[in-house]
């Protein structure tokens, strides 16, 4: 597991080797064992490493054998081993013993297309020079992140945002039709960030650059749903062999490895197939919250028992200003997800005792565990409305009902044809944007570049490989969610811990049979992960983690801002700097404080997600703008700006001082 960064800069420019360690010192979290640089004419590539397979030879950048193609690679290739083997027999020679290197010689036989090979997760930077080009690759299902941007006529790449600032900090120009995303969403998705020229590689697409021209391109997608009919039992069978194989290969390391354990049936089945495999006890991290509705732990202790794994666990406290602080320094953009804490959390502890660990992510999205999918399918009934009857209501009579009217957002719900009526149920507060009732005019005017922020989530579904609306949405939420938001918080979160997290689940062979699944072995009678809730009794799961309801790894944000975090909420929410970015109508901060401390409304999510992004302006943007600072250095991520979560007397004192 690595970061990497690079330039390709302008033809006859020599590439600056010190720049590009400036790039990588911004990527030590992600590598803090060793770092690499190759620079040839006007192209530099940068790694950093976190040494887990191959721990003596495995260095980067890696070359081919007459050092004409050159890598640098973030990520794990699972069956490395098979691709060598292949590539020895046609005659590659191999100097490391590590998976970096099946990608050069790989690239010697297929081209850019050497990808479509690769079982894992990566961001990959290769540079041919007899070609004079580079490619950069993102996996599949968008495991591992890459941005890049165009600056003054020369190409930046780079894990992090952090290490493209680092060579061009003029890219820190913040985009208004992100941060829109942000607040429909909780987090930006592909091809947005929160800056206005630097851009995320979608998964499963290839980026060719020969200096003078550029070609994205896509070179995977989620096959047809719902194509192969097989009786449940032998799916089962299936399902099992395949999901033993995606753990078994993910356990593959030279360093210690164990597991994250929520108390799900997901990571409860990733840990019952890794104590099958491993030939010792599987070390299992819990993280808990005192709020029992929010507080997993005593399945997750169920499960250790029952597997004998070496379980430790954590119970997290509302006092959360440190970490809250720290993150939002580390994180380069608005990241809405609560549950980033705990996973945070969870991380940092399972570090002190391995440096792999294996997660249950994605089993949501390939078999219809969410809560809303049961609401998507119980609202179908509403299709009856007549798509002029709903245009009619939301035109015409929706505005002239008054806006705490109980129910009124439920109604516009249901007037919408049923798409749409999914996509505004998974936009964060369509009612307040859809009103401009929250925004300031200027933001609205800045961010009016994107009439509507949900086109490419429409498109995603209107596209979709299936015919039955459910897989349709298991689709949306795979293309969009699950890389923006899910796999966005695994990877930023452990790699801030320098901890490597592989994701079985979403081994892409595994996906594509999952998805030609019918949605019946999905969905079954109102039964969510129907055939994975089968697998996990035929394991041996206990059965009270099977049958109750899904609580999510999110903080219990309701009661917290109304007691332990009343004061922090308010400080920072109300404070005239807040009030004075220009994003929000100070009037509708105060309002949505109000009937959320009142217990009128449950503001938490909206709330949360304003005051990450105060923190993140303070911390992140603030923090490489000091004066006298040179905006070229990578960021302190130990110093944050923020004053943190003060008291209400101490920011009116502050003001009465201004």
């Amino acid at each position: 597991m690595c970061g990497i960064a690079g330039i390709v800069g302008r033809p006859g420019e020599i590439a600056d080797a010190a720049e590009i360690h400036r790039m990588c010192q911004t990527l030590v979290h992600r590598g803090p064992d060793d770092e690499g640089i190759y620079v040839q004419g006007q192209v530099g590539l940068g790694m950093r490493r976190l040494s887990i397979i191959d721990l003596a030879g495995g260095q980067q950048p890696i070359h081919n054998e007459d050092r004409s193609v050159w890598v640098v690679f973030n990520g794990e290739i699972y069956n490395f081993p098979e691709l060598r083997r292949e590539l020895e027999s046609r005659g590659h020679r191999f100097y490391t013993h590590c998976d970096t290197e099946v990608i050069v010689h790989l690239y010697e036989e297929m081209g850019a297309e050497c990808v479509s090979k690769l079982r894992g997760m990566f961001a990959i930077a290769l540079y041919d020079e007899r070609r004079q080009r580079l490619l950069l690759a993102r996996d599949r299902l968008g495991k591992k992140p890459l941005y890049y941007a165009f600056c003054d006529g020369r190409l930046l790449f780079g894990s992090e945002i952090k290490a493209l600032l680092a060579a061009a900090p003029q890219l820190a120009e913040v985009d208004p039709e992100g941060l829109l995303q942000y607040f429909y969403f909780g987090y930006i998705p592909d091809p947005f960030s929160a800056f206005q020229r630097i851009h995320k590689l979608p998964p499963g697409n290839l980026l060719e650059y020969t200096g003078t021209a550029e070609n994205i391109r896509q070179y995977w997608d989620v096959p047809a749903y719902g194509t192969s009919a097989v009786s449940e039992e032998d799916c089962l069978e299936e399902l099992e062999h395949r999901l033993a194989e995606a753990v078994r290969i993910r356990l593959i390391s030279d360093v210690p490895l164990g597991a994250l354990l929520s108390g799900g049936v997901d990571s409860s089945i990733v840990v019952a197939l890794m104590a099958k495999a491993s030939g010792s006890r599987v070390k299992t991290f819990t993280i808990g919250f005192q709020a029992e509705d929010f507080n997993e732990s005593e399945y997750a202790r169920l499960v250790a028992e029952r597997f004998d794994t070496d379980h430790h666990e954590l119970i997290v406290e509302p006092n959360i200003q440190e970490t809250l602080d720290y993150l939002s320094g580390m994180l380069e953009e608005p990241f809405g997800d609560s549950s980033m804490i705990p996973t945070y959390q969870v991380c940092r502890m399972a570090r002190d005792h391995v440096t792999v660990a294996l997660s249950g992510d994605g089993g949501d999205e390939l078999f219809a565990g969410y809560d809303r999918y049961s609401d998507a399918v119980n609202r179908v009934k509403f299709d009856f409305i007549p798509q002029w009857a709903g245009g009619i209501y939301r035109d015409h009579l929706h505005h002239h009902m008054p806006p705490g009217l109980y129910g009124r957002n439920r109604i516009w719900n249901t007037s919408l044809p049923a798409r749409d009526r999914y996509l505004d149920t998974m936009s964060i507060f369509p009612a307040l944007h859809r009103e401009r009732a929250f925004f300031t005019e200027d933001f609205v005017r800045r961010a009016s570049r994107l009439p509507d922020p949900l086109k490419q989530f429409r498109k995603y579904y209107d596209k979709a490989p299936a015919s039955d609306p459910l897989s349709r949405l298991l689709y949306l939420d795979t293309k969009t969610y699950l890389t923006g938001d899910i796999l966005t918080k695994v990877d930023r979160m452990s790699m801030a811990t320098s901890l490597e997290v592989r994701v079985p689940m979403l081994d892409h062979e595994l996906v594509e049979w999952v998805a030609r699944l019918p949605i019946d072995s999905k969905f079954h009678n109102g039964t969510r992960k129907h055939i994975l809730k089968k697998l996990a009794e035929r394991l041996g799961i206990p059965a009270p983690l099977l049958h109750r309801p899904k609580q999510g790894f999110a903080l219990p944000l309701v009661d917290w801002i109304k007691n332990e975090l009343k004061e922090g909420f308010l400080s920072v929410l109300l404070e005239p700097r807040t009030l004075q970015r220009g994003y929000f109508r100070p009037e509708a901060v105060r309002t949505l404080l109000a009937e959320h401390l009142r217990g009128r409304r449950n503001r938490s999510g909206l709330l949360w997600r304003m005051l990450v992004l105060e923190l993140w302006h303070r911390n992140f943007l603030e923090a490489r703008t000091q004066p006298g600072r040179d905006d070229a250095l990578p960021v302190r991520m130990n110093q944050p700006m923020s004053r943190g979560f003060g008291t209400s007397a101490e920011i009116l004192t502050r003001d009465r001082e201004a």
